[in-house]
């Protein structure tokens, strides 16, 4: 969504400094240009106070910038101490970092309210309003703008070059609308925008062995497990296929046990049944295959180990078992394997919709 914003008020002649932290951290200069950001060690608060430097420096007039804090207390640092943003953006309110921001909803509303400007304006989706919302605005004097899901203008969605979330396409248009950017050109500025790594991507590839015509769908960054089958609604949504045999590759990082987890949860209830079969890779790949075969009696998926595999191989498997026509789609985390499976099926797909 940075980049959604960002490229709307290029449009309309602002000079404008953004900063996303995705998949890769990354600065998007005033000219739309990008400069990857070097990182020695672990993400530091710090890299915003050069930020804000950097910004002055350039004559930006706008700086969008992501939150780099999940702990509450330093959302709040970040926010009211470092950045003072006179607009917060917040995308959604979905059951991630359980380990840091809460094992709830509302706690994770709670979370994201710390990052609240004092005085300042907080657009969100209005779905995804929390009573706590509510409550931190009237401590800090902060105006909440809820987004409607139907947009007062009725105009289409921007004509953008990789799918994207509405709520987030809303969120983007509304907050250029706050910005005074006129609806037209903020469209116009994010039908060109350059995606990001961990965007949602389709490509139509030939893979395994022997070699399959298959639909390679990258759905790594959406992370938590709501935000990821809303993604493979999308994916299935877009593809000119006649009931497909739809497979899965969920990657798993080992330093996001509790997302892990949650994966486990997801399978066990019975929500991904949409998948014939769930290939299972990365650091938590062995014991998330194990209870799983303890927990669960049969049923779709069937959950298949693929250790220390390479991307290749995983490729190979996975369009082995969606056969020709079908669709392979990658969940759970784009560290690791899914950047490499990104990668590989850049390489030998044909981008959906070039």
């Amino acid at each position: 969504m940075t980049r959604l914003i960002a490229a709307a008020l290029r449009e309309h002649g602002e000079v404008v400094l953004a900063k996303t932290t995705g998949s890769q951290p990354v600065l998007i200069l005033p000219d739309g240009t990008e400069r990857a950001i070097p990182r020695a060690g672990p993400p530091s608060l710090l890299e915003q106070k050069r930020l804000l430097r950097l910004a002055a420096r350039l004559g930006a007039r706008t700086l969008v910038a992501e939150m780099m804090s999940i702990r509450p207390e330093s959302l709040a640092v970040e926010s009211r101490r470092l950045l003072k943003p006179g607009l917060v953006a917040v995308t959604n309110v979905r059951l991630d970092h359980l380990d840091l921001m809460g094992r709830t909803r509302a706690e994770i509303a709670a979370s994201l309210a710390a990052a609240f400007p004092d005085g300042g304006e907080v657009l969100f989706p209005a779905e995804e309003r929390d009573s706590v919302f509510d409550r931190a605005a009237g401590e800090r004097g902060a105006r909440l703008l809820p987004l409607p899901a139907v947009e007062r203008s009725g105009g289409p969605a921007p004509a953008l070059p990789y799918p994207e979330f509405e709520a987030n396409v809303r969120l983007a248009l509304g907050v250029a609308r706050r910005l005074g950017v006129p609806e037209e050109v903020a469209r116009r500025g994010m039908a060109g925008v350059k995606p990001d790594l961990g965007s949602l991507k389709i490509w139509r590839a030939e893979a395994g062995g022997p070699a399959q015509s298959v639909w390679l769908a990258s759905a790594f960054a959406a992370n938590d497990p709501v935000s990821s089958l809303e993604a493979v609604g999308r994916v299935l949504g877009s593809i000119p296929a006649r009931e497909p045999r739809v497979v899965a590759v969920l990657n798993l990082r080992e330093d996001r046990g509790d997302r892990s987890r949650q994966w486990l949860e997801t399978l066990c209830q019975g929500r991904l049944a949409a998948f014939e079969r769930l290939f299972v890779v990365g650091g938590h790949a062995r014991p998330f295959v194990r209870i799983a075969a303890k927990s669960r009696a049969g049923g779709r998926p069937s959950v298949i180990l693929l250790p220390g595999a390479s991307p290749e191989l995983i490729t190979a498997s996975a369009a082995g078992a969606a056969g020709d026509g079908g669709i392979v789609i990658g969940l759970g985390n784009m560290g690791g394997l899914g950047e490499g499976l990104v990668a590989y099926w850049s390489r030998i797909g044909r981008a959906h919709g070039h």
